[in-house]
């Protein structure tokens, strides 16, 4: 029987490249996609890069507890199908989802031997300064990612266990540590 593992962390944190590391090391962890009500976009694949549902369908799973989490934003749904998470746990394989914290704490409800992981920044101005040296969001934009990332980060708390993203070989080290991938 494979592990699933969570990881959650505020925006910025360095979730995303952290996830692509893991699978470069380790090819047998199975990365879930996710389910969405939102229209593919150009180069979008169903069942690589969403599993696209009509509204009706996604409602469906949701009532028959097909999914292990999910949650609306701008009038689109997203959340994590439990069939191919199940399958590939079967199989014996690591299983990874790279979730916000709302969805974190409904796993921790549907599928409580998860393991939970929080990803957290250094500090707070090195979150900010990642973010803003994106370079990709206007003022605003930013402002409301920095409100989001305290509320996340009073959060960690509820995990399992934190690892401080300060530096990127050692986070590594320490993620595969925790996912038994050492």
């Amino acid at each position: 029987m494979g592990t699933l593992t969570v990881i959650a962390g505020p925006s910025g944190v360095g979730k995303g490249t952290l996830v692509q590391r893991l699978l470069e090391r380790h090819p047998r962890i199975w990365v879930s996609v996710s389910a969405t009500t939102r229209a593919p976009r150009e180069g979008e694949r169903e069942g690589e890069s969403y599993f696209f549902h009509s509204r009706d369908r996604f409602d469906s799973l949701v009532q028959e507890g097909g999914l292990l989490e999910w949650a609306e934003f701008a009038g689109n749904c997203y959340g994590t199908p439990r069939a191919p998470v199940e399958q590939r746990l079967q199989e014996g394989r690591p299983v990874l989802l790279e979730i916000e914290l709302e969805g974190a704490r409904q796993v921790r409800g549907s599928f409580p031997q998860a393991q939970q992981i929080f990803l957290a920044p250094p500090s707070f101005e090195e979150l900010e300064r990642r973010i803003r040296d994106r370079g990709t969001d206007a003022e605003d934009a930013i402002q409301r990612r920095l409100m989001r990332a305290r509320e996340e980060l009073s959060a960690e708390g509820e995990f399992d266990a934190v690892v401080v993203n300060n530096d990127l070989e050692q986070t590594l080290l320490k993620l595969e540590g925790l996912m038994g991938l050492t």
